[in-house]
């Protein structure tokens, strides 16, 4: 009933000329749906920016899928923030239904939001036998990581190390990403907030670690993750760079704003495509 309702509201807003979202290319000129599919279909990697409570995001995650199956069919690999390393097998376990629902949803660490916001994705996988990767770092990791940086993960056994990016981490304490991150913790310790974008970045890594690992030339990578993972091609697009300057990606990010008729300056050159959605537009928590 919500999808429903959801959709209704998109297609009366966009039929009455009031639309409740606009996608821009990287210059700041619009760009309609259709003709970004046709561009998209030839990357190697996409990475879609999402906003975690933004239901326009979850939508054209889903639509967007579903139109580059089309193009690519067994050879689009699926991947998300939203899943854990240590929680693929749970994950692979469910898409070739050797498991519930139930079973699964009981038994991996899932985000609050998944049954609406992430179940369709993963559920659309299942049903075209389509790769999905649990890319994200465990959590406790992570943690581990801005509590004492990077040189806490030399303690941990050969299996944990197996489910993060192989040591030693590379990191670029100047990337723009990282340096707004030390400026949002400034009332942490000096030392916590040198590690609190290390946290950021063993995410980063670990994500493109696990990308690359799953995708072989020929195929076609979409990955769904936070905006700022990604934002101004750097966070996961820098790792993925690092290891393969040659691949081809584009990157998908999602601002809201008051108005949606062009983008702002700022985000104008900072990712292929940026999808404006209304600030007033529901949330889905």
């Amino acid at each position: 009933m919500k999808k429903f309702l959801l959709l209704s509201i998109i297609f009366f807003a966009f039929s009455n000329g009031n639309p409740v979202y606009r996608i821009f290319k990287e210059n700041g000129k619009p760009i309609k749906y259709q003709k970004m599919i046709k561009q998209i279909a030839n990357a190697d990697i996409i990475l879609f920016g999402e906003l975690h409570n933004n239901p326009i995001s979850h939508w054209l995650e889903l639509q967007i899928t579903k139109d580059l199956y089309e193009i690519k069919r067994e050879n689009l690999v699926l991947g998300a923030e939203m899943f854990e390393s240590d929680n693929q097998k749970l994950l692979t376990a469910y898409l070739k239904g050797k498991i519930d629902n139930k079973m699964f949803t009981d038994s991996a660490r899932l985000w609050h939001n998944y049954q609406t916001d992430y179940k369709p994705l993963v559920d659309f996988a299942k049903q075209k036998e389509l790769h999905f990767v649990a890319s994200n770092i465990p959590r406790r990791y992570a943690s581990k990581v801005f509590k004492g940086g990077f040189e806490v993960l030399d303690s941990l056994s050969l299996r944990e190390k197996s489910l993060i990016a192989p040591q030693p981490i590379a990191y670029n304490a100047e990337l723009s990403g990282y340096k707004s991150m030390k400026k949002m913790g400034m009332h942490l310790s000096s030392e916590k907030l040198d590690n609190f974008p290390k946290a950021q970045a063993i995410k980063d890594v670990t994500m493109a670690h696990f990308i690359l690992a799953n995708f072989k030339k020929g195929q076609q990578f979409i990955h769904y993750n936070g905006a700022y993972h990604s934002n101004n091609y750097e966070g996961i697009v820098w790792y993925l760079k690092q290891k393969d300057p040659n691949l081809e990606i584009a990157t998908i990010y999602t601002a809201s704003a008051d108005k949606i008729r062009r983008v702002s300056k700022d985000l104008k050159a900072s990712n292929t495509y940026t999808i404006v959605v209304r600030d007033d537009m529901t949330k889905t928590y």
